[in-house]
């Protein structure tokens, strides 16, 4: 079946259990030991757990108390984002060798979009094969790559070998690896929406296939037509070297439930001040304020309002937060509070339309 839809060679990068692995490579006496990076605390978080702590079912996520019942043996060290920092830039310069198209995800993975590469290689999989190689060398870590013509597929490749592999899906072979791939695995689709999935009869993406876009999009909303595209290997997002934020934010979670406004008004003025921070440095303002709440049963509530001027003080944040705080009452006891600016000045710089590859090409991946 011929594909009519741009084709490039793109390649997903993913760093094995990249925290996890860093505090290892670091520290010798931690190395084949099951560890999670994060707090062990009645109220900490697994940020990243190694492939050994994963074997008894540490994810990340995970409160601290669950993971050592988990697994009794764990052992947490406290996370260094300064040191993933700097080793991911030294991953991401690697990257910078075989091509500008890099689209960091987050400090562990990235899209790299090598159909046109400084190498002047035609194969996306040997390239895929020397970075990874370069990583290890380089910087002592393994990595894990997906490579196909488009970010979706490339992503979702990525984990089939993991750790430390890499799958290639070729454009002939597209149509089949999604056909028959798990529900679960395609990527945008979470557990609700796979459990939703699955009660209209959706398991694998040959199921997907066989649904209408009108029925997908019945039960999915706008979600329906990427369902729709993606499963017919359609989905034509470039690699954007320079993604701008939608969003930028700060939260905090509480040793103890705050059940005071009072109280909780002093835990937002630090979060604002930090917030003031990270938007300052970005030289970024906004006009959305959002105030996130979690409560102790860990439901979520969200609060926004929109001001008529962009805004990046701390003394303007904490003031539209303090009225959003005050706007209903609070269902139960809160565990965690969080600020976000959105509808930021950067969005009047954008272009009216993102353009992308049109031209199609015939080659092996």
């Amino acid at each position: 079946m011929k594909m009519d839809f741009p084709q490039r060679k793109i390649i997903h990068v993913d760093m094995d259990a990249f925290y996890a692995s860093v505090e290892q490579m670091d520290d010798p006496n931690l190395k084949g030991k099951p560890i999670a990076v994060g707090g062990a605390e009645k109220r900490g978080v697994v940020a990243a757990a190694s492939y050994e702590a994963r074997k008894f079912g540490v994810r990340s996520a995970m409160s601290g108390f669950m993971a050592k019942r988990n697994c009794p043996e764990l052992i947490f060290v406290p996370p260094r984002f300064p040191r993933y920092k700097e080793i991911s830039l030294k991953i991401r310069n690697i990257f910078f060798d075989y091509t500008d198209l890099v689209e960091p995800l987050s400090l562990d993975e990235a899209y790299l979009d090598v159909t046109l590469n400084k190498k002047g290689n035609p194969s996306a999989s040997l390239i895929a094969a020397e970075i990874r190689q370069r990583i290890l060398e380089e910087v002592g870590l393994t990595a894990s790559a997906g490579i196909s013509i488009n970010k979706f597929i490339a992503k979702v490749a990525s984990d089939y070998n993991k750790p430390n592999g890499q799958k290639t899906v070729n454009p002939e072979e597209v149509l089949a690896f999604l056909e028959q791939l798990e529900i679960r695995k395609f990527y945008g689709v979470g557990k609700v929406t796979a459990d939703k999935m699955y009660h209209l009869g959706i398991f694998t993406g040959n199921d997907l296939k066989s649904k209408s876009l009108e029925f997908l999009q019945m039960h999915f909303g706008k979600s329906g037509s990427y369902y729709y595209q993606v499963v017919r290997g359609i989905h034509n997002s470039p690699v954007k070297p320079n993604r701008i934020p939608k969003s930028v934010g700060a939260e905090r979670t509480f040793n103890e439930n705050l059940s005071s406004e009072i109280f909780m008004l002093e835990r937002l003025e630090h979060i604002a001040i930090e917030l003031e921070k990270r938007l300052k440095k970005s030289k970024i303002s906004g006009k959305t304020i959002t105030l996130k709440i979690k409560y102790s049963d860990f439901t979520l509530q969200t609060r926004s309002k929109t001001l008529p001027y962009y805004i990046a003080e701390k003394s303007l944040i904490l003031e539209t937060t303090k009225e959003l705080l005050y706007q209903d009452r609070l269902n139960n006891s809160v565990r965690l509070l969080g600020i976000s600016i959105s509808n930021l000045n950067t969005d009047r710089n954008k272009p009216l339309e993102e353009k992308s590859l049109s031209v199609q090409l015939k080659f092996d991946l």
